[in-house]
């Protein structure tokens, strides 16, 4: 991938940092992942981090509702995730972590404040190893990097959003919607880092666009 640029004209040359926030299915890795080769940066999905520890939690046949047994193997879990690539403790893992056993679970576990603390920790670690970077998430914005040079916060409605979802991987609209919208309560509920929109947040809503128009608008954002 190509290295990472950083803005002109800010103080000290500060490292380009993009922070895309936004609901379940809502297009923020698409969108991210566009941007991020549009400006020669390397792109970050924080969610593949959080389904990366789940799915190293379920290998090891531990309760993801157990806080201190999870918290455990946040900290010592080997996790490679990177432009694509999702490797847990040596193993690729970039189709499982996508799976409905990994997806029923992951709640739980982006909700434990230890997996959170250490993902965080990791997430500031990469983009001071990539120089900057499209970072994307549900509080990228709000907690890992409120200072970061664009804050979006992607969405669209739970239908469109649902739609999505099956023409990826399958299965019924409805159940699909009712899931989301679950899951849109639990982030959204939270005590530790709610999906929240960020102070300074930009909002783009998906619903009815192109992947290229949106990508349009945000680049339009960066040359004001």
């Amino acid at each position: 991938m190509s290295a990472a640029r950083t803005p002109t004209g800010t103080a000290g040359h500060s490292p380009l940092v993009i922070a895309i926030d936004g609901p379940a299915g809502a297009g923020k890795s698409t969108v991210g992942r566009a941007v991020a080769e549009r400006l020669g940066l390397d792109y970050l999905d924080t969610g593949a981090m959080y389904r990366a520890v789940t799915f190293g939690v379920l290998r090891r046949g531990i309760d993801p509702q157990s806080i201190d047994d999870v918290a455990a193997v946040a900290a010592a879990i080997e996790l490679d995730v990177d432009d694509g690539r999702v490797v847990v403790d040596g193993v690729d893992a970039a189709i499982e972590i996508r799976g409905r056993e990994v997806t029923s679970a992951v709640s739980a576990v982006a909700a434990n404040s230890a997996v959170r603390s250490e993902l965080v920790r990791r997430q500031r670690d990469w983009v001071t190893e990539h120089g900057g970077g499209v970072v994307e998430g549900r509080d990228i914005g709000s907690v890992v990097f409120p200072d970061a040079s664009l804050k979006l916060f992607v969405t669209a409605s739970p239908r469109v959003r649902a739609e999505r979802r099956v023409a990826e991987i399958g299965g019924d609209v409805d159940e699909v919607e009712a899931s989301i919208i679950e899951r849109d309560r639990q982030d959204s509920s939270r005590h530790d880092s709610p999906l929240v929109e960020a102070a300074g947040a930009t909002v783009v809503d998906t619903t009815g666009l192109s992947i290229d128009a949106v990508v349009l608008e945000i680049m339009g954002m960066l040359d004001r």
